[in-house]
């Protein structure tokens, strides 16, 4: 018989199907198998796949699911998904949220890192010197590049890293090198592996939330598809100048087109989108699409510094499509600097696209000023 598994606080919350396949690294489809024959048990009794698991609860799986997990590789995030915008560690639960649990559990003679200890994901209490050797094998990111990843703020069950330019979030065609392979090769051990509750574009540095336990996530994800309360910050330099002197919110619906691989965003309608609700706080949200083309999409751009040539402008956006940003600025003749999918002028430093702030549902605000030099450099002084 194999040893009980207990839940941790960090694993709380996941429906038992998820935590088995971090665990035990089997298929969804054993799992299930497992459950609906007795072999898996929780407090000794009968559950069910879909049954959330609570902490403390003592799961008993079959002797052959634990041996299986010591001698699986420890992949972690390292091949890249089938489509955009997977998640490797997360699948959808019938609410449209991510839950941790498909990337394999490491076999348990390192012990459990803690998420939140260390200044970097390279630096703190990185474990044992057999860690660091195993996990950016095991995961195919090189050591030194795990140095690019500093956290720049802690909460509960939450890290706030600093996201370079050039590193995507997640694995795609090309590139295995993400966000989630280094916080998988990191935090090989861990009880829950830290996962990223939003995205950043590939060439948009500046703040990602990424959540050390499922309670957090689930929070997180839930205030992004409320949007109340969590607020996110973009500083963007845009060619030309800015028409408007104060704050202007920008309403449009977007779409993809084209090929997949090729695929750009495109705006199909503007600012008298009929779907278009704005609440008395100034919160933007929209009614049923019904059969009108593409997604709403809003966001807050006010100007910090306006030129004959470039404008530095604060974006805050109230919802949260793909390139939104890049589209909403570049469709009316003001493309972020560095973009060249949309239209923006050539730069040196790259897309100059920054997620410069974001305060949490509970007021709590982190802050990071993009690392841009010359006739780009921004301080603290231009912030409201």
């Amino acid at each position: 018989m194999a040893e009980p598994l207990v839940v941790t606080p960090a694993e709380a919350g996941q429906k038992l199907v998820q935590y088995l396949q971090r665990r035990c690294g089997a298929p969804q489809s054993a799992i299930q198998r497992w459950v609906r024959t007795g072999q898996v048990r929780i407090n000794g009794g009968r559950c069910k796949p879909f049954d959330r698991v609570a902490e403390g609860d003592v799961v008993r799986v079959p002797p052959f699911a634990m041996a299986d997990s010591a001698c699986a590789p420890d992949t972690g995030m390292s091949v890249p998904d089938a489509g955009k915008g997977a998640v490797r560690n997360a699948s959808a639960d019938a609410g449209g949220r991510k839950e941790q649990g498909s990337a394999p559990r490491p076999a348990r003679g390192r012990g459990p890192l803690d998420p939140a200890s260390g200044e970097s994901l390279a630096g703190g209490a990185a474990g044992t010197a057999n860690e660091a050797a195993e996990g950016p094998r095991a995961s195919g990111v090189r050591p030194e590049l795990q140095e690019c990843l500093p956290v720049v703020g802690r909460a509960e069950g939450l890290l706030v890293l600093l996201k370079p330019a050039g590193l995507a979030v997640q694995p795609g065609t090309g590139h295995a090198d993400c966000v989630t392979a280094r916080l998988a090769a990191r935090y090989a051990g861990a009880d829950f592996l830290p996962t990223p509750a939003h995205r950043l574009d590939r060439d948009t540095s500046g703040l990602l939330l990424v959540a050390t336990s499922y309670a957090r996530l689930r929070a997180l994800s839930d205030a992004f598809a409320a949007r109340e309360g969590l607020v996110k910050e973009y500083l963007a330099w845009v060619a030309g100048r800015w028409p408007h002197d104060g704050a202007l919110t920008l309403r449009d619906r977007l779409e993809k087109q084209g090929a997949p691989g090729r695929q750009k965003v495109r705006r199909v309608s503007g600012d008298n989108a009929a779907s278009r609700v704005v609440m008395s706080d100034g919160h933007d949200t929209h009614a049923a699409d019904g059969d009108a083309p593409g997604r709403h999409a809003a966001c807050t751009v006010t100007p910090l510094r306006r030129g004959d040539g470039v404008s530095l402008l604060l974006v805050r956006l109230h919802t949260g499509r793909t390139h939104q940003i890049r589209v909403q600025l570049a469709e009316r003749g003001h493309p972020v600097v560095g973009d060249r999918k949309y239209g923006g002028p050539a730069c040196a430093l790259g897309m100059l696209l920054h997620a410069v702030r974001l305060t949490l549902p509970d007021g709590e605000r982190f802050t990071a000023l993009p690392d841009w030099t010359g006739r780009w450099q921004v301080d603290g002084g231009y912030l409201p």
